[in-house]
């Protein structure tokens, strides 16, 4: 069993989001649990970028940029959501932007519910022939 990515950072962002969760309460739209958790973080010492903008080069050429939620001490991007389930889609967007940013974990993190739901997506690390662990 190999070591989990960025375990402690996570756990307490998995953390922090219950909190928020459990004082909003569920159902909200996804940017005001994308407030509170960047209050939260940064009440905790925490370093947050938010929607920062990141490139995307096609041949070299500039053809747009992605733009993560969150970044929680450069090196979890964390994704507020409010959905029915996580999808396919939102892992592929994560793994995405795992590559254009070279970070290794990005956390989907869905609001819809009483209870928190989340997913860590880890992206490619050292080995570039071995598959993302997309463990939840």
């Amino acid at each position: 069993m190999g070591k989990i990515v960025h375990e402690h950072l996570s756990g307490a962002i998995i953390g922090i989001a219950m909190e928020v969760l459990n004082e909003l309460k569920p159902g909200l739209d996804e940017r005001l649990y994308e407030r509170a958790l960047t209050i939260e973080l940064r009440r905790r010492g925490h370093a947050v970028t938010v929607q920062q903008s990141f490139p995307v080069f096609y041949r070299a050429e500039l053809i747009g940029e992605l733009i993560p939620d969150l970044i929680v001490d450069r090196s979890v991007i964390v994704d507020p959501k409010v959905v029915t389930a996580f999808t396919e889609t939102h892992v592929a967007q994560m793994l995405g932007y795992l590559n254009i940013t070279s970070l290794s974990l990005a956390l989907l993190l869905n609001f819809k519910n009483a209870r928190l739901d989340w997913k860590r997506v880890v992206g490619r690390q050292s080995e570039p022939d071995s598959p993302p662990d997309l463990t939840a």
